[in-house]
């Protein structure tokens, strides 16, 4: 329920408002360098306290608790833990009989007889993405020379992401946006198809990341309209180096040796400043609910370095996979 992969498997654990969450990372290399010191640049991006984030501040500092030694890594299970710090409970004593429209409240209360932790969304807060940020440190330093980057390049519907976000504040409401992830020097071959497809299994954990709603690789939903002549990339050279890209870098479920491009589309935070109306699951009947604690305006400006991490995961995990010796999984080998 909470693991991903095959060869790079990932766990996560933990609850928001729990004394720690933490990611086992089982299948990582041996040999590897690795510091604590080495997370904090991809923490840093994900950290809150710009403008439009939420102001809860955790100093989102790594323990790394079993599969380093010497400053490299052993082989052995990788975990690595964060303390919680800065909670505030109480702001959501009240959610106990009134479930909080877009949140996972009322299913989760529903799918664990009750008995599942709703502080701060517990097991499916966005805090937990911290642990997925860590994962793709490690997967990161995998994969070599693979360069994965991400941004956001909308916003409330537009390319003016300041802007959007000062008019969602001012409104007491929040916004959504869109996330381009592009990798490069990716080989050509990765992808196990049918079902572990390159993006199968990327979709897979981007859909993990809490308030993804949508993905789309290449020219992704436009290709609809386009006509096979010109969404076909032509070939120019026998490395597979093909003039356009409207596949993103995946074909047939296989990595082609471009640059692999997708889009997420994150959805507007949740918990906002307005007033809003929902269910007494105790009386029955309709409240007015008013959302308390803290909160991002627009969670999308700290997922980038999510999305990187997540597409790190995946590639090394496709790595793995197709550096495996012969008949250790179902792949061929030529």
């Amino acid at each position: 329920m909470n693991t991903f992969g095959r060869l790079f498997k990932t766990q996560v654990f933990g609850e928001s408002h729990g004394p720690f969450i933490g990611v086992v990372v089982d299948g990582c290399c041996p040999g590897i360098p690795l510091l604590e010191e080495d997370f904090l640049a991809d923490l840093g991006r994900r950290r809150a306290g710009a403008k439009g984030t939420t102001p809860r501040k955790e100093e989102d500092i790594p323990q790394i608790t079993s599969g380093v030694y010497q400053g490299h890594t052993t082989g052995a299970p990788l975990c690595i833990v964060f303390a919680n710090k800065n909670v505030r409970s109480g702001d959501y004593a009240h959610l106990a009989s009134t479930p909080r429209p877009g949140h996972a409240d009322l299913v989760a209360n529903r799918r664990f007889g009750g008995f599942n932790d709703p502080r701060g969304g517990g097991h499916f807060s966005g805090r937990l993405t911290l642990a997925l940020v860590a994962a793709g440190v490690v997967a990161k330093k995998m994969l070599g020379n693979v360069h994965i980057r991400a941004q956001l390049i909308e916003a409330g519907g537009t390319t003016d992401i300041e802007r959007a976000i000062d008019d969602a504040l001012k409104e007491g409401d929040s916004i959504g946006g869109i996330v381009e992830c592009r990798a490069n020097n990716v080989p050509v071959g990765w992808g196990e198809p049918f079902f572990d497809a390159a993006e199968s299994v990327i979709s897979h954990l981007a859909f993990a990341v809490p308030a993804i709603k949508g993905v789309e690789f290449g020219s992704g939903f436009s290709a609809a309209s386009m006509k096979g002549s010109l969404h076909n990339d032509p070939i120019v050279d026998k490395t597979g180096k093909t003039a356009s890209n409207n596949a993103g870098g995946i074909t047939g479920g296989l990595t082609n040796g471009n640059e692999l491009v997708f889009r997420v589309a994150v959805k507007p935070t949740s918990s906002i400043a307005k007033k809003q109306r929902s269910i007494n699951t105790k009386t029955n009947t309709m409240e007015t609910l008013e959302i308390k604690g803290r909160h991002d305006a627009c969670i999308a400006l700290r997922v980038p370095v999510v999305i990187e991490a997540i597409t790190a995961m995946a590639l090394a995990d496709l790595m793995l996979l197709f550096n495996a010796p012969k008949g250790t999984h179902t792949r061929p080998r030529g």
